[in-house]
């Protein structure tokens, strides 16, 4: 038992060192001004009316995000589970295999794509069509967001889909219900942690995230995440951006009580 121990030492030394005290820290600036004292002016910097329209054009391209992976990746897990292929199997492997990339290669890879003169563009010009526009827009940054966030989806849902026991299906069918009855009334309840574990794996990041903003919405479209890394590193303001932090916690501590409540057996694990 010591050994077992042991052996979490250098986890929790890791989840001090880089978790613990810097989220501290975040508390810390968040809540006190230039002198060290007790302030929530920084928190009321959300209350700003740039700052509510960042927070609030996140949120919306948030939901759209993850309403679009969700329509998505639903059939999808469908699918897999109906192929009965396995986790190890080749094609579950490729909605694995880009979460291998680097994140920043893969939404540099859509900005070549996306741009005025990027590979779609050209390829439209030699085939004399009309081309597209949308680099540097919120189309992009939903884009962005689906095509980086969709394996977060699909996993956990065909997770849950692939343990539910097909003798509950059969059952259901012999009772004389059809296929949409009993994806109604079975399939989806039951698959409900992996839908809602889906939903926070895609949401929190897409709410928070300032790369893909940065590099497929330019500076014409302006996230909550923008505003938090300009305070810190143009600004240098690690108090005002600390409580701009503070505050996008609340949907991540939201996120986390809803995954809680819905998936209290861990059965919406990606893996």
């Amino acid at each position: 038992m010591n050994k077992r121990k042991l052996l979490a030492g250098p986890y929790l030394f890791w989840s001090v060192s880089f978790i613990i005290i810097p989220l501290f820290m975040v508390i810390y600036y968040g809540l006190t001004n230039d002198n060290g004292d007790f302030t929530l002016k920084n928190l009321a910097a959300m209350a700003t009316p740039e700052n509510l329209k960042a927070l609030g054009l996140s949120l919306l391209l948030s939901v759209i995000s993850t309403t679009v992976c969700l329509l998505l990746a639903y059939p999808l897990a469908m699918i897999l589970t109906n192929m009965k292929v396995g986790k190890s199997s080749f094609i579950v492997l490729m909605f694995i295999l880009p979460m291998w990339v680097n994140f920043l290669l893969r939404t540099l890879a859509w900005q070549n794509l996306l741009e005025n003169n990027g590979v779609i563009n050209t390829l439209l010009r030699f085939l004399n069509l009309p081309t597209i526009d949308i680099i540097n827009t919120p189309y992009a940054i939903v884009l962005g967001m689906v095509y980086d966030f969709l394996p977060f989806m699909v996993l956990p849902i065909y997770n849950v889909l692939s343990k539910i026991d097909q003798n509950v299906i059969s059952a259901a069918r012999d009772l004389g219900a059809n296929s949409f009855q009993t994806f109604l009334k079975i399939i989806f309840p039951l698959s409900l942690p992996g839908v809602i574990s889906g939903i926070t794996m895609v949401f929190v990041p897409s709410l928070t995230t300032f790369v893909i903003s940065d590099l497929l919405g330019g500076s014409k479209v302006l996230l909550i995440g923008n505003v938090i890394d300009q305070t810190f590193t143009q600004g240098s303001d690690w108090h005002t951006g600390s409580g701009l932090s503070l505050v996008l916690t609340i949907f991540i501590v939201a996120s986390m009580i809803l995954v809680a409540k819905y998936d209290k057996e861990g059965k919406g694990a990606a893996f």
